[in-house]
């Protein structure tokens, strides 16, 4: 799993392959491997360095400056961010979290964390912070370049993060719109499930929180008995497109709820249809801007 394609590099850095290709050339900033047939390959080592150096690109340093420095000094200088009165961007932070997910490196999640919070506030640092961190570790993960221990590491640390979150919240009133929030049979990753359980709450509406892996008969139990206004569902895990099809129309068609909002990769949402009621989602600001 210690081994990255360049295109690859570029979806965990945000730093485009063409870019990183120039900066080889011209600074030498990575020193790519070889395999057996020639084709050139990367370790964590070059990805945690690309890592320190997309996160520094706002500062007052030069590109070529950055390329060219050691690593120490890279690290050096972006502990360095932290402590400056000019608010670092969401780069750099989604660049330090991912770094800390390779290096089980809690302290430094713990660090970045506080400082996005103090910089960006509570929803800003989970919708322009975490969820966009994510979004490039479950690409690691779904491409085996990370593995699953680191995913589950840094997951878990979020999850205490967003389980804190959700209960230093006012109770919702008890007329508000009503909410439930599940993932079907098979699905297990609630990170993005809870993050919109705390975005809903956030905004003072009820939501009842089912989790992972719920049959469909136990959903259509919980529509009948609380009668909500919407449901909440996302997809990790890739069924078939036929059977997720399937899925998605006859709760459309069967239950009584006013919205179905279905969180999954955009590129799902180009093969389904979604028919009345459903309203996908491929982003916390979707959801955020569904709610306001």
């Amino acid at each position: 799993m210690d081994s990255f394609s360049i295109s690859e590099l570029a979806q965990y850095s945000g730093i485009k392959s063409h870019t990183i290709r120039i900066w080889e050339k011209r600074y030498d900033a990575l020193k790519p491997s070889r395999s057996l047939g020639n084709t050139r390959y990367y370790d964590s080592r070059q990805l945690k360095r690309l890592l320190n150096i997309s996160a520094l690109l706002d500062s007052d340093y030069r590109v070529s400056e950055l390329c060219t420095m050691p690593d120490e000094v890279l690290k050096s200088l972006n502990r360095k961010i932290l402590q400056a009165k000019k608010p670092a961007p969401a780069e750099y932070f989604i660049s330090q979290l991912i770094s800390a997910a390779l290096t089980y490196n809690e302290p430094q999640f713990v660090n970045i964390f506080s400082h996005c919070l103090l910089r960006y506030g509570m929803k800003d640092t989970y919708t322009q912070v975490i969820y966009p961190t994510l979004n490039r570790i479950g690409l690691m993960w779904l491409n085996d370049s990370l593995p699953t221990s680191n995913e589950h590491f840094i997951s878990n640390l979020i999850r205490q993060k967003l389980f804190t979150a959700i209960d230093s919240l006012t109770p919702a009133k008890p007329d508000s719109p009503l909410w439930i929030l599940f993932l079907p049979e098979n699905e297990f990753h609630e990170i993005g499930l809870l993050l919109a359980n705390y975005l809903i709450r956030l905004s003072g509406q009820r939501v009842i929180y089912l989790g992972g892996n719920i049959p469909e008969s136990s959903v259509r139990i919980a529509v009948k008995d609380l009668n909500p206004e919407n449901l909440l569902l996302s997809f990790v895990h890739h069924d078939t497109i036929i059977n997720i099809q399937k899925y998605i129309d006859r709760l459309r068609k069967d239950l009584p709820v006013n919205k179905i909002y279905v969180a999954a990769n955009p590129e799902l949402f180009y093969q389904l249809k979604a028919g009345k009621k459903i309203l996908f989602l491929d982003s916390a600001e979707d959801l955020v801007m569904n709610l306001s």
